[in-house]
C-alpha cells in the first residue's frame, strides 16, 4: 500500500471520495515503452507526445534523479516503472496534494492514512527485483501507487487492502485510469481482505511486498512465498520496524531456509500496525 501513517482530521475527506481523474486521455500502454532516460527535456518531450502533463513530468524527472542520486532506484526496468507512473493521478484524491504528488513527504490520502513517499517505494520495489511474468502479491493497497509501479514490472499483480471503503475506492481509481489509456493497470487484481492470510487462492508467489509493520513474519505469506522466492517486510516492535529483505531458498536435499537483510542496514523505520480484521471489524493488530 505504500507505507502508511494514522492521522486525525480526515473524516472529512474520506467521506467525499475520490476527486474525479482528468478527462484527457494517453496513447495506450505496451510493454515497448521506454521513456528517455538522457535528459530531462527529452523526456518531457517523450510525455508531453504520449498525452501527459508538462509540469507532472518535470516533477517525476527530478524525482527520479533524486531516487538514482540516493541508490532508491538502480536499474532500468524499475527505472522505466517509475517514470511510467503517474502519481500525481494517485494523489488527485486530495486536491490539498494533488501538486505534491512528487515531493519527498507522506501524504494524507484520507482514511486516517497516507501516501508513502516515492523513495520507500522505489527501494522496496527495487528490492524485490520483480521480472515479467512473475507474481507479485502487494499487502496493503493504500493509495494505489505502489500496486501501480509493479503493474509496470509484471502482468501478475495482486493487491489486498484491509480498509474496505478505501479499497473500493483505488479500484475505481484504476479503472477510470484504464479508462485514460493506462491499460497496465488492468494487470492490477484487488480484494478487501486481511492481507495477514495472504491470497491463498492465488498462490504461490514470486514476491511479496508488506507495508506495514509487525514484529514476526506472518506464516501464510512465508508459505505462500515460492521456494527462490523473495518478500520485503518491516519487522520490529510498534514504531521501530527494520525492513527486512526475507528471501526462501530450498536446498539439493528439499530442505526450506529462509534468509534476511536489513535493506537500510539497521536503519530504524517506522509503519503503521499490521491490523487485523476479527467478525469483520478492523480489531488491534497482529503483533505476538
Amino acid at each position: 500500500m505504500n507505507r502508511r501513517h494514522f492521522i486525525a482530521g480526515t473524516a472529512a475527506l474520506a467521506a467525499a471520495g475520490a476527486a474525479p481523474a482528468h478527462a484527457s486521455t494517453i496513447k495506450p500502454y505496451s510493454w515497448e515503452l521506454n521513456p528517455p532516460t538522457d535528459t530531462r527535456d527529452n523526456f518531457i518531450a517523450w510525455g508531453r507526445a504520449r498525452g501527459e502533463d508538462v509540469t507532472f513530468l518535470g516533477q517525476r524527472w527530478d524525482r527520479f534523479q533524486a531516487l538514482v542520486r540516493n541508490k532508491d532506484v538502480w536499474d532500468a526496468k524499475t527505472s522505466r516503472s517509475f517514470l511510467l507512473t503517474p502519481r500525481e493521478e494517485f494523489a488527485s484524491v486530495n486536491q490539498a496534494i494533488h501538486k505534491r504528488a512528487y515531493e519527498h513527504n507522506f501524504l494524507d490520502i484520507g482514511f486516517g492514512v497516507t501516501m508513502s513517499g516515492p523513495h520507500l517505494q522505489g527501494r522496496m520495489t527495487n528490492v524485490i527485483d520483480v521480472k515479467l511474468g512473475e507474481k507479485v502479491l502487494e499487502i496493503g493497497t493504500g493509495s494505489g501507487v505502489q500496486a501501480a509501479y509493479l503493474a509496470n514490472l509484471t502482468e501478475n499483480t495482486y493487491t489486498i487492502e484491509i480498509i474496505a471503503p478505501l479499497a473500493q475506492r483505488t479500484r475505481q481509481l484504476y479503472d477510470r485510469l484504464i479508462a485514460k489509456g493506462y491499460t497496465e493497470f488492468q494487470h492490477i487484481k484487488t480484494q478487501a481482505s486481511d492481507g495477514y492470510y495472504g491470497w491463498e487462492s492465488a498462490a504461490p508467489f514470486d514476491k511479496i511486498i508488506v507495508t506495514c509493520g509487525i514484529d514476526h513474519v506472518p506464516p501464510p505469506l512465508l508459505q505462500q512465498l515460492k521456494a527462490g522466492g523473495v518478500m520485503v517486510i518491516p519487522v520490529g516492535p510498534p514504531g521501530a520496524q527494520r525492513v527486512l529483505k526475507v528471501a526462501k531458498i530450498q536446498g539439493a536435499d528439499g530442505a526450506i531456509t529462509t534468509t534476511r537483510e536489513d535493506i537500510y542496514g539497521g536503519k530504524i523505520v517506522p509503519f503503521v500496525p499490521f491490523t487485523k480484521l476479527v467478525d469483520g471489524k478492523i480489531t488491534g493488530t497482529h503483533n505476538r
